[in-house]
């Protein structure tokens, strides 16, 4: 049942996601947010002055500008009244833009807002102290891309990930085979065009040769297999995360329309999918490998459904422990259908293969739900994400047939 007030999306884009210091390295984190607007804008082939506002998550350092968001709108085409918003929750930062916009819709106070992302870790500085107790002596730069916290967990989050996943029961090996499993589900959906939908190429300086069109992700690895991931060590101060079971440090940015279904009426634009929730969660510090569950959880309590019922589910691989953990958790703690959920997670593989661009990453994996449902023929869906320190948020989708 569809109605004038219900939120839609009608268009979806994100570049392709790059390594740290890879192909993306020569394009700041709003240059990356302004490519990414305008793309989005083409493909919704929306009129000047039709968006009432642009929502963008950055993860890490506010991508080391100030009012990166705004940045980012001044350098689209987008026109220079067009209210921005940076939005902060860590890696939940691109979806949360996506609740803010849905919220701001669903209360009539906007018809049109471009939601999303964006990140450039490659470019996020090192952090020098502005004062010291000595003016002699060595000078310790901090750098935050460690992920640590040591004033509230004393470790970084890869440890306290490995240590929740032991408690859960999942080990190094299930970690290993479900990293495995998402480049090769990342590459037969690739080989199939499935990420033509989302992926738009994007062009970055190419020194005295131009520029370079980039049109493929960077991370995925074709040659990944078990035996080569039980030969990598552990990172430092973790029993169970190594370089192979979670994602790298990525570059990239992604970013939906979502409108009014009467402003898309009006506009005679495609409704490729339907905003049926959002919700957003905390729970303890360490917490973040089930926080995902947790917003999937109260979402559908809210929508009187239960997990059985989506028919396809998105959990972004912070780590595969992440996704391991949450759909047992979701499951009630019951392997068997935990196991029956996870033949329904991350069909096209995961942010160990695509990569995990913070900011952006939320964002992506709505439009790579929506994908999915599309290709099925329509359904329901909910994509989850956990973020930094005990934090989680879900978006509830719906394709219609």
């Amino acid at each position: 049942m569809t109605s004038d007030s219900d939120v839609v999306v009608a268009a979806v884009a994100r570049t392709p996601f790059g390594r740290f210091n890879g192909m993306l390295r020569e394009r700041s984190g709003p240059e990356l947010g302004a490519a990414i607007i305008d793309q989005v804008c083409g493909r919704a082939k929306l009129p000047a002055g039709a968006v009432d506002a642009v929502y963008l998550g950055v993860g890490m350092m506010g991508s080391a500008v100030l009012t990166p968001a705004r940045q980012a709108l001044l350098l689209s085409q987008l026109l220079n009244e067009t209210p921005s918003l940076g939005v902060d929750r860590a890696c939940c930062s691109g979806m949360t833009a996506v609740g803010l916009g849905f919220k701001d819709i669903k209360v009539g106070a906007a018809d049109t807002v471009i939601c999303g992302g964006f990140e450039s870790l490659s470019r996020t500085p090192l952090l020098m102290p502005r004062t010291r107790d000595r003016a002699l002596g060595e000078l310790v730069l901090a750098d935050p891309l460690l992920l640590r916290a040591p004033d509230f967990i004393g470790g970084s989050i890869s440890s306290y990930t490995a240590d929740e996943a032991l408690k859960h029961g999942i080990d190094r090996p299930a970690q290993d085979a479900w990293a495995v499993e998402s480049h090769r589900r990342y590459f037969a959906a690739d080989a199939e065009g499935y990420f033509d939908f989302e992926r738009t190429p994007i062009r970055v300086p190419n020194g005295k040769n131009g520029d370079h069109v980039i049109d493929k992700d960077e991370s995925p690895r074709r040659d990944t297999s078990v035996e080569k991931l039980a030969a990598l060590k552990t990172v430092p101060g973790s029993k169970t995360i190594t370089p192979g079971n979670a994602p790298g440090l990525n570059d990239g940015a992604a970013a939906l329309v979502l409108m009014s279904e009467k402003k898309a009426r009006e506009l005679s634009l495609p409704i490729l999918a339907r905003i049926r929730g959002y919700a957003q969660v905390s729970e303890g510090p360490t917490s973040g490998s089930y926080t995902p569950a947790i917003a999937i959880e109260q979402l559908l309590k809210r929508h009187e459904l239960t997990p059985d019922r989506l028919d396809l589910i998105e959990i972004n691989e912070a780590f595969a422990a992440t996704v391991l953990v949450s759909t047992l958790h979701l499951a009630g703690k019951d392997p068997v259908a935990a196991e029956k959920l996870r033949a329904r997670t991350n069909l096209h593989g995961g942010a160990v293969a695509i990569g995990h661009p913070l900011g952006a990453s939320g964002a992506r994996i709505v439009m790579t739900l929506i994908n999915g449902l599309r290709r099925r023929g329509g359904g329901i869906g909910a994509a989850a994400i956990c973020g930094g320190y005990g934090q989680g948020d879900s978006v509830l989708v719906e394709v219609q047939d």
